[in-house]
């Protein structure tokens, strides 16, 4: 199993998200190919109903912490309820990697 697919069956299971998108970022960094060491999340969830943002981003930490602990380096999030969701119209895109030179 992929780790995309571990993060997606955990956060399905925590979070039970309406809308939940995955996205390996791991190409837009100096990083080994199939690295999967970079991820963009948005998790859509009734479940961040009345949490401040800081702490739902918390709680997918904890809940990704065995990712983390094998290889999972960085996590760009977008933790939303549906209300959410709906206001902002989409996902924002990720900025270019300023952490190193990519690789070939």
């Amino acid at each position: 199993m992929s780790r995309k697919e571990r993060i997606e069956e955990l956060l399905q299971e925590g979070f039970a998200p309406v809308h939940l998108d995955i996205v390996d970022e791991s190409y837009m960094h100096a990083v080994p190919t199939d690295a999967e060491s970079h991820f963009k999340l948005l998790v859509v969830s009734e479940s961040f109903e009345g949490i401040a943002m800081v702490e739902r981003h918390r709680l997918v930490n904890q809940l990704l912490d065995e990712e983390f602990a094998q290889g999972l380096h960085a996590l760009t999030m977008h933790t939303w309820t549906p209300e959410e969701w709906e206001a902002k119209g989409g996902v924002p895109e990720s900025p270019p990697c300023l952490g190193g030179s990519q690789t070939a």
